[in-house]
Order: structure tokens, then sequence, then C-alpha cells
């Protein structure tokens, strides 16, 4: 059989918040694709926030492994670029192409992004049109395409650009219904508008170069949406994000997974599909048992990082089904508010005292009883059992991954650029 193409679709702060994941945000596209493909549920990033959440996905490993430990354009980068999943799929006679948004590499001497990275050719910055001539006139070789949209980041699209009306928009579930959030709630909704419009002409030129019946199309995201309380943060609402994959194999009929399933398990399913060896440092599992309902579960434990953003935040988290346990490992007492984007939400919040409240070092939720992770149980001895399971599964996780601040705080590459952690925002 021959190996099939590879279409990698992927966006900046999407989360979940698009329709086919039950949102009231239109994004028709994105529908047709998990109807004709499969929606994962419950699928995860490693890190919630750009570079190292992409880096993660694409080399198989935690970001305290591969080294994006923060973001691209800030300094930070792979120890080895050899570890993109690119230079596997080479080996087996892929063609790689990227277009758009990549943020996990940054210009080396006489050396542009792409070609850090490995790339075989760069189609420029402009995503969709770039990719439709490559997807319209596909090479004879297998392709590997990556298609980078940075619609759903901030800034978004002013209020007079939505045909959505605020009065009648709900804000996401973390934050208070309010005219503020409303706005910015319909102000992301436009910038989704446009990322479908963009993934539906990908996929369009997709179909009308004849590729579409042996293509694995992976559309996801980086992170949760640019909002308080997501983004940059280690509950379901910064670390779910948007996986439906279509294509040859079992990738097809409209099939919904609920298995609790990673970013890291990307890699080796394009390893189990392409028919290539797994390289010994990935993390992950091929997707393929619970795509094809050989298995219900593919893990029993997902483990999260932050490391830097705008400025340092060292936490660290473990989730099962039931609990998540999440670790800061500083003695900051307040948060880091210049790692949450500005925004409607943001100054609403800050208008009312947000600075005010402290942060915990420590976090246990129950997530059958407490979806939206509030009541912090770490205190109550009748919980004193999982916590402390929790406690044990993150230390066996960090030890055998080497993680860094087992040893003390982590230290800064040099020539990378941070912000204090005390300042209140970017501008």
């Amino acid at each position: 059989m021959k190996s099939p193409n590879i279409l990698y679709i992927h966006s900046h702060d999407t989360g979940r918040y698009i329709q086919p994941y039950g949102h009231a945000v239109a994004t028709p596209n994105l529908q047709r694709l998990a109807e004709e493909g499969v929606l994962f549920r419950q699928n995860f990033c490693v890190q919630p926030t750009c570079s190292p959440s992409r880096a993660a996905l694409l080399t198989g490993c935690y970001p305290h492994e591969n080294g994006m430990t923060g973001l691209a354009h800030r300094g930070f980068g792979l120890n080895d670029y050899g570890m993109h999943m690119i230079h596997a799929l080479r080996k087996a006679g892929y063609v790689s192409a990227l277009a758009g948004v990549q943020h996990i590499a940054s210009k080396q001497e006489d050396k542009e992004p792409w070609q850090v990275i490995g790339y075989d050719r760069y189609l420029g910055s402009y995503s969709e049109a770039k990719a439709c001539e490559f997807l319209v006139n596909p090479p004879d070789e297998p392709f590997f395409l990556s298609v980078g949209f940075g619609d759903t980041h901030r800034e978004f699209p002013p209020l007079e650009e939505s045909p959505d009306d605020p009065r009648y928009c709900i804000p996401p579930a973390p934050l208070p219904d309010t005219p503020e959030t409303r706005v910015d709630m319909v102000r992301y909704k436009a910038s989704a508008r446009n990322l479908d419009r963009k993934i539906g002409t990908v996929l369009d030129a997709l179909e009308r170069g004849g590729k579409a019946g042996d293509t694995l199309v992976i559309c996801t995201t980086d992170h949760g949406i640019p909002f308080p309380f997501m983004k940059c943060n280690l509950t379901d609402h910064g670390i779910g994000v948007m996986l439906i994959m279509r294509g040859p194999e079992a990738f097809k009929g409209g099939l919904v997974v609920d298995a609790m399933v990673s970013h890291l398990d990307i890699f080796p399913t394009i390893c189990d599909v392409a028919g290539i060896e797994h390289p010994g440092w990935l993390r992950g599992k091929s997707l393929l048992p619970v795509v094809r309902g050989e298995q219900d579960a593919l893990h029993d434990e997902l483990f999260f990082e932050i490391s830097f953003h705008a400025a340092y935040e060292p936490v660290r988290a473990v989730r099962t089904k039931r609990w998540k346990y999440i670790r800061r490992f500083d003695d900051r007492k307040t948060r880091v508010f210049v790692n949450c984007d500005g925004g409607e939400s943001k100054s609403m919040l800050l208008a009312h005292g947000w600075q005010g409240q402290c942060l915990e070092r420590e976090m246990l939720f129950d997530l059958y009883f407490d979806p939206n992770e509030m009541d912090n149980l770490v205190t109550g001895p009748e919980h004193a059992e999982a916590l402390n399971e929790m406690r044990a599964r993150l230390e066996r996780h960090m030890h055998a991954t080497g993680d860094p601040l087992l040893y003390g705080a982590m230290p800064v590459p040099a020539g990378s650029r941070l912000n204090d952690p005390d300042e209140i925002s970017l501008s």
C-alpha cells in the first residue's frame, strides 16, 4: 500500500471552541471534516503555550526534553531539529513543505526558519493560497504539508466585523457573563469564522488535486483560547484542544472518540500509518487501537507543563480520567499576569481586584464533580489518598523524563528574552 500523504493543519489559540465540540461558534468546514473523519473529544496539548505545544507534537516528547521550553520568537529553540517528524518521514521518501505559521524556529545566521527546521520547500507566509497551489498540483512523492494559521490569536477582528451580537453571546465557562466578556467572545467568534473559511479553502484544494482519498488530514491547535484562566493554564480550559483526523485506515465515518489522548500520540500514529519505525524518544502511543475500536482507552495518565511564556512560570500537572493535580514550583503568591493575553476580559477582571487573589502551590480537582476546576481539594483529609497518588504519579514522571525542575529553578537559555513576572501586561 502506498504511504498516505499527510496534511497537518494547525491554528493559534483555538482550544475546542469550534462548532464540532458543541460551541455556538460557526465553523461549518470543521464540522464537515469531523462528520467525515474522527473527532477526539478528550485531546490535550502538553504545554498550553505556543512554541512548546507545537514542538511537543512535532517531536513526540516533552518540552523539557526537546528544549523548547519557551517561545521561539523570544530566543528558545529545539535542542535538535532532527527530531522533527519530517526527518523520520524523509527516510520513507516523503517530501516536506511549509505554508504559513510554524513558530518553532527563528532565523539562524544564514538560514531561514524553514531551513533550520529542515523543510524541503517553503511556500510562503500566506497559508491558504500557497497551500492550495501545492495541493492542486501535488508532487509525485508522498508529502507532508504543514499549513499554519494565526487567525484565532489576538488581536481579534473589531466588533463591527462580526455578524454576531454580543447581547446574545455567552463567554467561556471560566469567565463571568458581563458585557465585556461577551464582546471579547464575539470578537473571538469572528476570528474563528475566518479560520474556518481558510481551512475550507485548503480542504477544497485537496479535493481538486485528487489526493483527498489517500491523505491523512490532521487538524488541531496549540492550546486553549487566549482568555483569562485558559491559555497558559493547566486546567482543562488551557490544555484541552481540538483534534480532528480524516483519511485512510479507520480515520473516517464521523467517529467520536472519548478516550483521553495527547498531542504526543500524533507522531507515533503517523509512524504507523506511514509504515516507518518509531524513533526511540517518542513518549506517546499510536491512536490506531482506539480509532479501530480495539481499545476503549489509551492512557490512564497524562502529564503537562509550563516553564516559560512571556515570563518564567514553572508549573507541572498530571491528569487521570477523574483527577487533576497541579503543582507550582516557585514561591509566587500572585498570578503571572503578563502570561495572560490582554483583552476585554482581562481588563474587566483587573478592574475588579484580580491582582488581590492569591495562588495556591498545590491543587487537586475532582473532574467528575468539578469539571471547571474551581474547588481545590488539597486540604481535605477525605481526599488524602487521591492527593498522595497524584503526587507520586507526577514525581515518577519528572524523574523518568529528567525534568530539570527536580533540581531547582530552570536556567534561562542564553539570548532569550523574558518579561519580569511582576509585570501586568506586555503593553
